[in-house]
Order: structure tokens, then C-alpha cells, then sequence
């Protein structure tokens, strides 16, 4: 192997990192716009949760006051969970019935 060969590898390796790091911060960039994108979508839906709830409509309500019971894309809340589930209950939806006494059994009306 003479030196310029040698000397040849050695850009391509460097000219390889180039390329890696290139790369590297193009999925970041990628990465983040997409993860943006998501919350963005996660929270319209939240919003959208609301309005349908506020409006009446049982799952709406149902699904409202499980995000809040667990905390997912909300704050969890223990009153607007069993608010939540009292009203999807009033409505006439039985699984929120049952999962309001089995709220209430568990959290002892204390949150």
C-alpha cells in the first residue's frame, strides 16, 4: 500500500464522518418536527374531547374522564375524572356507571 492510497482511505473516513453527522442532524430535526406534530395532533384531540363532552355526548364524556382518572394528555384529576363519569353516567351510558362506583369505592371520595 503506498501513501497516497493511504491518504486516499483517510479522506473517505473523514468524508464518512461528514456524512454520519450530516446524517445525525438531519434525524434529529426530522425527529423533532415529527414529534411536535404529534403533540400538536394529541392536544386538538384533547380539545375536540372537551367540546364533544361539553356538548353531551356520552363517549366524549366516557373517554374524557378515563384520560383524566389516568393522566394521559391531561393533568391527572381525580374530580374532573369523577365529574367526568357522573355526567357521561346522567346521560345513560352504563360502563361509566359502573366505572363511577368503582371510582368512588376506590378513591373513598378523597383524591
Amino acid at each position: 500500500m503506498n501513501l497516497k492510497s493511504l491518504w486516499e482511505s483517510v479522506q473517505n473516513i473523514e468524508n464518512l464522518e461528514l456524512y454520519i453527522i450530516v446524517l445525525l442532524i438531519v434525524f434529529i430535526i426530522w425527529f423533532s418536527l415529527d414529534t411536535k406534530k404529534f403533540y400538536h395532533g394529541e392536544k386538538r384531540k384533547i380539545k375536540n374531547l372537551h367540546r364533544f363532552a361539553r356538548e353531551g355526548e356520552r363517549k366524549a364524556q366516557s373517554e374524557l374522564a378515563k384520560r383524566y382518572q389516568k393522566g394521559k394528555q391531561v393533568k391527572k384529576d381525580c374530580q374532573n375524572a369523577a365529574f367526568w363519569y357522573q355526567k357521561a353516567a346522567f346521560s345513560g351510558d352504563e360502563d361509566a356507571k359502573g366505572y363511577l362506583e368503582k371510582f368512588l369505592n376506590k378513591h373513598n371520595r378523597k383524591c
